[in-house]
């Protein structure tokens, strides 16, 4: 997500949400939407307004949160017996109706891994894929305080849907209904995706291969923007070799779709990403590093033309 989403408080007042949350502003970011690049993507109508829908590559869907700072984008892959819902968002909106609108076929959910902001509407779903981690595990029991966070200050612009409960938010339970693992594939009739496992960003996170369409949906491992690496469950050198094994894929896909900020991305980024992977050990950072203070204990740095929100301590 892009460095005002972090850093930016608002001074502009909004009704309706800035009221139900105790705020009297809105975060700067606001004003700096749309994003130019939605301008070339084709966009679909939806009935819910806290979701903006683009079809970015044939049957397939990127499910747009716009009104809250993270951005995040989830995915509806479709084949043509099944269908894959890749993330499932905020957990704020509706997205049963939303992806019940965009399709009528079978559908389960695979995290790009479990942050909450990634799950919020898994309970919303009967099938859902999970790697065999103990950090999955967790955090498919909920959470009330990630969650809540989301809404602090600066965070949310736009109207909140009107049956949505701000002061009791939370992220909702939901039950693993299967185990996954490394190169496994779904098979969705007429199309298969094979599953990438990349860990670092969390011990959870994967990608997805569709490789009938050249496409790499690389959840949080690779967005446009700062990419979050500052976290307690964050292992840089895992990171690191995810990035490089995924960088092996730079000659087979052609496009790279992200969690957050911005859904399409050319596959000619992932060795430059694997280059400034490799520099994010201390030493290294210290050489080449352009970094600056972001919030309390963290940085953002650049290297080779990429950012990220590291710890102050790197």
């Amino acid at each position: 997500m892009s460095l005002k989403l972090f850093l930016a408080l608002g001074s502009l007042l909004l009704p309706g949400t800035a009221a139900a949350l105790g705020q009297t502003s809105i975060p700067d970011w606001c004003k700096s939407l749309p994003r130019a690049e939605y301008k070339s993507l084709e966009r679909v109508q939806i009935s819910d307004p806290w979701f903006e829908v683009y079809k970015v590559a044939p049957d397939t869907f990127a499910i747009y949160e716009p009104h809250q700072f993270e951005e995040t984008i989830s995915y509806l892959i479709l084949g043509k017996q099944n269908a894959l819902l890749f993330d499932t968002g905020m957990g704020i909106g509706d997205l049963r109706e939303v992806v019940s609108e965009l399709t009528q076929l079978p559908v389960s959910v695979l995290n790009s891994h479990t942050h909450n902001d990634h799950v919020g509407s898994n309970w919303q779903f009967e099938t859902i894929y999970s790697l065999d981690t103990e950090f999955s595990r967790e955090n498919a029991k909920g959470s009330t305080t990630d969650a809540q966070a989301e809404l602090a200050p600066g965070q949310v612009c736009g109207e909140l849907p009107k049956d949505f409960d701000p002061k009791n938010y939370r992220t909702k339970p939901w039950t693993i209904t299967k185990y996954v693992h490394d190169r496994d594939r779904i098979e969705l009739g007429g199309r298969t995706l094979e599953i990438i496992t990349a860990a670092g960003h969390t011990p959870d996170s994967l990608s997805l291969y569709d490789q009938a369409n050249e496409l790499l949906f690389t959840g949080d491992t690779y967005y446009p923007g700062p990419i979050w690496l500052y976290r307690p469950e964050t292992d840089l050198l895992q990171y690191s070799a995810s990035v490089g094994r995924l960088a092996l894929w730079a000659r087979e896909a052609r496009v790279l779709l992200g969690a957050h900020n911005v859904p399409v991305a050319p596959s000619t980024v992932l060795p430059i990403l694997n280059l400034a992977a490799g520099e994010l050990q201390p030493a290294t950072l210290r050489k080449k590093g352009h970094c600056k203070p972001a919030g309390t204990g963290k940085q953002v740095c650049d290297l080779e033309g990429i950012s990220f929100l590291l710890r102050a301590d790197r």
